[in-house]
């Protein structure tokens, strides 16, 4: 049986990607921190968890990527949800809301909204937490902001729906577990590696994708914590590591560079599409 792991409490956007993914019925195991994720699956509790990693307007989640490197997981997939921010209150309370609690992230994604509306925005300390906490302990002049499944498990009301500021808001997760993903034709590739330190390391290290022609979609430096000023790369490129010219290029990159992990080769998600930013252009031509 499937038990995926993911960071928050019941509600989370973390939860939503999961039901996204795997289908409403999958069993889910709320963890308090990521850290709590990966234990879950050394210890058995939780047989795949669901890391975010990146968001489309906050950047990369560093905390998710050093966890990676520090632990024998295999990225196995990768989610990418519309986050979509909704205003929800006690049951016919609606126009009676004054402040607006909700993680200090929401709240700054969805500012513009909260001050049109004259709300005062109170940080919590989780979307789906303040959701929680306004169902325990009713205040009829508060909303929170957190998702529609948020809603649905706390029998809140929503009042609004889509109340972000910016509609191009995207969360990447990646689905983590023991054990590769199956190959597919598909696929994208995630791993971690360091440089010597000399002149043009990086640039060698690089080349050896570039000579292949394979497209990088991701990389992006980190401070190895065990090593002050020195630092490490996490690179995403498209197709399988087991592909002839993937699997030649990796090999080229083990050869010059200071260390290489794998995180994981495994079915891309679906990007988005662009049909509105689309018709914009259409329009202003």
């Amino acid at each position: 049986m499937t038990v995926v792991a993911f960071q928050g409490e019941p509600g989370a956007y973390s939860e939503e990607a999961i039901r996204q993914h795997f289908g409403a019925e999958v069993e889910t195991l709320p963890c308090r921190t990521f850290e709590d994720i990966f234990d879950s699956l050394d210890e058995g509790r939780a047989t795949t968890g669901a890391v975010p990693v990146e968001n489309s307007l906050a950047g990369s989640i560093n905390k998710a990527y050093d966890l990676l490197l520090d632990h024998d997981m295999r990225v196995q997939g990768e989610v990418l949800l519309r986050v979509q921010h909704n205003l929800l209150t006690m049951p016919g309370n609606g126009d009676k809301i004054e402040q607006v609690r909700s993680h200090p992230q929401a709240l700054a994604q969805c500012e513009g909204f909260l001050n049109r509306n004259s709300y005062t925005a109170i940080p919590w300390y989780d979307t789906a937490g303040s959701a929680k906490e306004l169902a325990e302990r009713p205040e009829p002049n508060v909303g929170v902001i957190a998702s529609a499944l948020a809603a649905e498990i706390y029998n809140l009301e929503i009042v609004q729906q889509g109340i972000e500021d910016l509609d191009h808001n995207f969360t990447r997760f990646f689905v983590i577990g023991k054990g590769d993903a199956q190959q597919t034709p598909d696929a994208k590739t995630s791993l971690v590696f360091a440089t010597p330190h000399s002149p043009g390391a990086l640039y060698s290290c690089l080349g050896e994708f570039a000579e292949r022609n394979i497209n990088l979609v991701k990389l992006e430096s980190r401070p190895r914590r065990n090593r002050p000023w020195q630092y490490v790369f996490y690179l995403d490129f498209e197709g399988h590591w087991q592909e002839p010219d993937c699997s030649a290029a990796v090999l080229g990159l083990l050869n010059r560079a200071a260390f290489v992990k794998m995180l994981g080769s495994y079915p891309a998600a679906e990007q988005p599409g662009n049909e509105r930013h689309a018709q914009e252009a259409i329009l202003q031509i």
